[in-house]
């Protein structure tokens, strides 16, 4: 029932807002370029959002403010092309609270594992003085504009050659995540042995045994068909994947207010429509995964949830996630 009433809802925004997308921006007669760039294939959702938002923002502009897409890690690794435009590079990344706090230590706690239930709570975070604060650190110290994050990928989860059903299952178990400090030290903390390394770099990985699994979405997993090469989707739910894109302050600052306010007007609305369309996508990836071979193992989640709670110690994080709780209404 919750799903149905979020799609509704995404529906409702939608219809309002299509309604005043026919009006141009004017800028200042000059001419600007921004490249999206992603680890996700083409096909992910999140790319086929883009190139909607980018038809978009070059009708409203009249082709003045050009978006382009480049999918599968085409212009490098997550972490360079965020030095890039930071660096000033005309460049929006596709990145997550674990990478930020690379930047700001304390945004990475909307990245530990199982901090969120489910996409609501996530957004009600992003109303909270602390996502506020830290945002605007972001920025102002670190030269990083947030254009939106509330582009949710849905949860993530071990996948496996080997059915994992407790911490202890993952012993030994070479499993690649993210770099960050959030995403690694939950992962050792539930049990398994992270490694870093590039999204698109899985799969030859895992033939090569240089790895055993790799823990994330489904809509990534099968757009990297490690269905292929991986058999078991082991439902840990241990993340709940917000991403955000981001771009260089320098850069922005160059932009005209008219289309600075059009980029964040546009990336936030295609953040709600996106999302409604992953989380109705979910089950749907995860079915044509199965059919493709995968075995799906329901996992002692209290284990999990019990597991992840060092991290939050060794991070220093537990004291600060009472807080926002507190914050949100969430016991």
């Amino acid at each position: 029932m919750k799903k149905a009433l979020f799609l509704l809802v995404c529906l409702a925004f939608i219809a309002s807002g299509a309604m005043s997308m026919a009006a141009e921006v004017e800028g200042d007669g000059k001419s600007y370029e921004l490249m999206v760039s992603t680890q996700l294939a083409d096909s992910h959702p999140f790319c086929q959002g883009f190139y909607a938002l980018a038809k978009r923002v070059a009708e409203r502009t009249g082709g003045k403010l050009t978006v382009k897409v480049f999918p599968s890690a085409q212009l490098g690794s997550d972490e360079d092309v965020i030095e890039q435009a930071i660096q000033g590079v005309n460049v929006a990344v596709v990145t997550d609270a674990g990478r930020m706090a690379n930047y700001v230590k304390n945004i990475g706690i909307v990245g530990m594992a199982y901090f969120a239930d489910n996409y609501d709570e996530v957004m009600k975070v992003q109303q909270t003085n602390f996502w506020k604060e830290n945002v605007k650190k972001l920025a102002e110290e670190n030269g990083i504009r947030v254009l939106s994050f509330n582009w949710f990928d849905g949860a993530r989860h071990f996948l496996t050659n080997k059915p994992v059903k407790k911490p202890e299952d993952l012993k030994g178990v070479r499993i690649r995540t993210p770099g960050a400090p959030a995403w690694s030290r939950s992962v050792a903390a539930l049990g398994a042995t992270p490694v870093t390394m590039g999204w698109t770099d899985v799969y030859n990985a895992v033939q090569q045994k240089a790895i055993d699994g790799c823990e994330a979405q489904h809509s990534a997993s099968y757009g990297l068909r490690v269905y292929e090469v991986l058999k078991y989707i082991n439902k840990t739910a241990h993340f709940q994947l917000l991403n955000g894109l981001i771009v260089g302050e320098k850069w922005f600052s160059t932009l005209p207010a008219s289309y600075q306010a059009l980029l964040l007007e546009e990336f936030e609305k295609q953040g709600k429509i996106t999302a409604a369309e992953v989380i109705e996508k979910s089950d749907v990836f995860e079915g044509m995964m199965v059919k493709e071979g995968m075995e799906v193992v329901e996992v002692d989640l209290a284990a999990f949830k019990k597991a992840s709670e060092a991290a939050y110690d060794e991070l220093g994080f537990a004291e600060q996630r009472k807080a926002i709780y507190k914050e949100i209404g969430k016991e």
